[in-house]
């Protein structure tokens, strides 16, 4: 039985009347460009989120460049962010003219180490951006307090993390900004590109609001040299739709997570690492990434059988051609090296069925057990 990585249209099927509805109501009244749309979904995901601001914007790329924006990162700063990550974390350092001072990874959580984080930071640094990777927050306490004591703000990269907490916090709402993404395939999906940046600071709002279109306040009038950042008010319309059910899809996901976890142990696939949750996280499972040495030959095997999978991500920043310049060689980071080498994500959709799982661990198993008969 093929099963997808992921299937939008199982989540779409019983929502379809009131998206299209949502989105008529938005032709019929023809305000497509901020407007009430925009204040309400801003207004709804602050509630949600438990977070004073949530400005909406055109994408989770653009919400990590408005906050370097906002903190007036530049040309000569150094902003320190983890080497295994979506590009945009990094991409958006160089974009500001900033340089990305890379840090390897804890390889229990695929997160920013915070120990590493802290040797990093030098006179130019001027922000710290940990990634909230695959769902599961960093450890944000120690680099809260490194920061705190250099003065340095934190800008949480929580692209993959809506919903997900620390410590009884939510992802977006303890460092300076929250950067969240509503890329289709995210646990919350726009139809199209979209995206957040949060904040508790009310001085950080206001800049950013002002930023999101082009400095401009009154019409005409232009403060500062901002950008195009705006969200459609289509996409806001549907994420309104979508964003009460968030809560229930994060639960589908956790319950798939720990049912895999009793399918994994009861074939007896010790051999596959499978993601960690620590003690007072809320992980929200935007993948289930497991590891294996043979990860490979298994995304091989998985391919031919129709079982959904993906690698997130193969070549961490510090190998990426357009940061050659950055004079990183391969070794420098082994724990970011050897999660691209060894990483791959399984379908854990919340409309993913029991038996869809069974046929996704079966299928790891049967190649695991084919490895092992001919080890022996």
């Amino acid at each position: 039985m093929p099963v997808p990585l992921l299937d939008l249209d199982a989540q779409y099927r019983p929502l379809r009347d009131a998206l299209l509805a949502a989105m008529t109501r938005v032709a019929d009244s023809q305000r497509f460009i901020m407007g009430p749309e925009i204040d309400a979904l801003e207004h709804e995901l602050a509630a949600m989120l438990g977070i004073r601001h949530a400005v909406a914007v055109s994408s989770g790329t653009d919400a990590l460049l408005l906050a370097l924006m906002a903190l007036d990162i530049k040309a000569g700063d150094e902003v320190v962010t983890p080497t295994f990550s979506f590009f945009a974390t990094a991409g958006a350092v160089v974009r500001v003219g900033a340089r990305p001072v890379l840090v390897d990874i804890d390889p229990a959580t695929f997160n920013l180490d915070p120990a590493q984080t802290a040797a990093a930071i030098t006179s130019k640094t001027k922000a710290i951006i940990p990634v909230h990777l695959f769902g599961l927050c960093a450890d944000l306490d120690p680099i809260m307090d490194v920061a705190s004591r250099a003065g340095i703000p934190v800008v949480e990269d929580a692209a993959q993390a809506i919903g997900a907490s620390y410590k009884a916090r939510s992802a977006g709402g303890i460092g300076a900004f929250g950067c969240f993404s509503f890329f289709p395939s995210k646990n919350l999906g726009a139809f199209g590109d979209a995206g957040l940046l949060t904040t508790n600071d009310d001085a950080l709002a206001d800049r950013a609001r002002l930023l999101r279109t082009h400095g401009m306040q009154p019409k005409y009038y232009h403060h500062v040299v901002g950008g195009n950042f705006r969200m459609d008010a289509l996409q806001a319309a549907v994420l309104r739709v979508k964003a009460p059910h968030l809560a229930a899809w994060t639960q589908g996901r956790r319950r798939n997570a720990e049912r895999y976890r009793t399918l994994f142990r009861n074939a007896g696939l010790d051999a596959i690492v499978l993601p960690q949750e620590p003690a007072g996280y809320g992980h929200i499972f935007n993948q289930f990434v497991i590891r294996t040495p043979e990860r490979d030959a298994l995304k091989r095997h998985l391919d031919d059988l129709k079982i959904g999978n993906e690698i997130y991500y193969p070549v961490p920043f510090h190998l990426q051609p357009c940061f050659a310049d950055l004079g990183y060689r391969r070794g420098a980071f082994p724990h970011a090296e050897r999660a691209a080498d060894e990483s791959l994500a399984i379908p854990i959709y919340g409309e993913l069925t029991a038996e869809q799982q069974e046929t996704v661990v079966s299928s790891i198993a049967e190649f695991v057990h084919r490895k092992v008969g001919v080890t022996r």
